[in-house]
């Protein structure tokens, strides 16, 4: 790969053309469609695809129990690559089915009793704010949102004052939200849950392969996202990051499995010292191949580089939406990441996505359940959801936001 070219300068993105035309050949996809849905699924890189099929054609020749003993050294390289990734210890890593998956298997870790209170933010993704409600309605635990500043994002002040008001069971980010480009400061949260020895979750679903995601600088307790949106891994794939003084405390899921643990007498069992303690026996094996590769790949382009390129045509995006009489694009912050998010004046959502998808443009659609909170104060209903991911170019931002311009006349 040219990946070390990236540096000339001598394209709008600082990327070489030459390493952007070596990215897309590599990305069999960007030759069918013009992909702004990287924060749903992104396109697969081919060495992930390849990974996967040679994964499963050995599960046809030899058998899938056999494939997997064949292939176990690269099967650590999942947890040596995710570890790389986020800056953490292999030991440290769970695969998990899906980020929801790796979320709520940590939830499900946390002793909660009635009065318990978890400390979140108006911006966190659905399913963890239904999930904060479920423990709501079975435990008794107090949901307890922190303020938004005026231009959007966290109060992190006001936020470190209710941690040292409740000091809460649970601290609970998402570090961007699935329905704006919001950035939050997760690694100032974590500063406050650091000094008042606060258990951190942050859902990093948005930003893994996104953005360089470091847990100790986050200082996290835990972790948790997907693998198939801007990593580019494989559907039905993502991991949980546990932190030793969670294992050290002895946490550990509610429905631990002989995987996670060991049956030690017939009235006792106890829990394994990694974070395998949080997965299952059973493992969708060319899927874990595909993350492990997705990951190398991610990280031979580089996730700096990755970041800067990727929110630099997002701000070129909502630049040109901007410009466009009857669209309000709607993300608040101080920063903004890669999903672009905005109103369009006499349509209806589904038809409009349609039409978007005839002309070979993918994208996503955002309504006011999956975000109450903002939603409710930006007064939106419904919103389309742009997200462009590196390999994406210039020229699809203008064919794009053309074509929006194009559709709303």
């Amino acid at each position: 790969m040219l990946l070390s070219d990236m540096r000339d300068n001598s394209s709008a993105s600082g990327w070489s053309a030459e390493s952007l035309l070596e990215l897309r050949a590599d990305t069999p996809g960007c030759e069918q469609v013009v992909h702004f849905n990287n924060a749903g699924c992104g396109l697969l890189a081919a060495p992930v695809l390849a990974a996967m099929v040679e994964h499963l054609q050995l599960e046809a020749g030899i058998g899938g129990y056999e494939a997997a003993a064949a292939r176990a050294e690269q099967v650590r390289d999942f947890y040596t690559e995710i570890a790389a990734l986020i800056n953490a210890r292999p030991e440290n890593i769970a695969f998990a089915a899906s980020a929801t998956h790796a979320y709520a298997t940590a939830l499900s870790s946390i002793p909660f009793e009635a009065g318990d209170v978890i400390v979140t933010t108006r911006n966190d993704f659905i399913s963890n704010q239904i999930a904060f409600l479920s423990l709501t309605k079975r435990f008794g635990v107090r949901v307890v949102h922190a303020p938004d500043l005026p231009e959007g994002g966290v109060d992190v002040e006001a936020m470190a004052t209710l941690l040292r008001r409740h000091r809460p069971r649970l601290v609970a980010v998402t570090h961007i939200p699935t329905n704006s480009g919001l950035i939050q400061p997760v690694a100032e949260v974590g500063r406050h849950c650091r000094e008042l020895d606060l258990l951190y979750l942050v859902d990093a679903c948005q930003s893994v392969g996104q953005l360089p995601i470091d847990v100790a600088e986050i200082g996290c307790d835990l972790l948790t996202a997907t693998c198939r949106k801007f990593l580019r891994g494989p559907r039905g794939s993502g991991f949980l990051y546990v932190s030793d003084r969670v294992l050290a405390a002895g946490y550990e899921p509610l429905f631990i499995d002989m995987h996670g643990s060991r049956w030690t007498s017939p009235g006792r069992y106890e829990p394994v010292a990694t974070a395998a303690r949080f997965e299952e026996w059973e493992f969708p094996y060319a899927t874990v191949l595909g993350c492990a590769a997705a990951t190398a790949y991610a990280r031979r382009v580089g996730l700096e580089a990755i970041a800067r390129r990727s929110s630099a045509l997002a701000a070129r995006l909502r630049e040109r939406l901007t410009a466009i009489l009857g669209v309000r694009v709607v993300d608040h912050g101080a920063n903004l990441g890669a999903l672009v998010t905005f109103q369009i004046r006499g349509w209806q959502p589904q038809p409009f996505k349609a039409a978007m998808d005839t002309r070979g443009i993918n994208s996503a659609l955002s309504f006011r359940e999956f975000a109450q909170f903002d939603f409710g104060d930006k007064n939106v209903d419904w919103c389309l959801r742009l997200s462009p991911h590196y390999y994406n170019t210039d020229e699809e931002i203008a064919f794009v936001a053309d074509t929006v311009a194009e559709l709303v006349r």
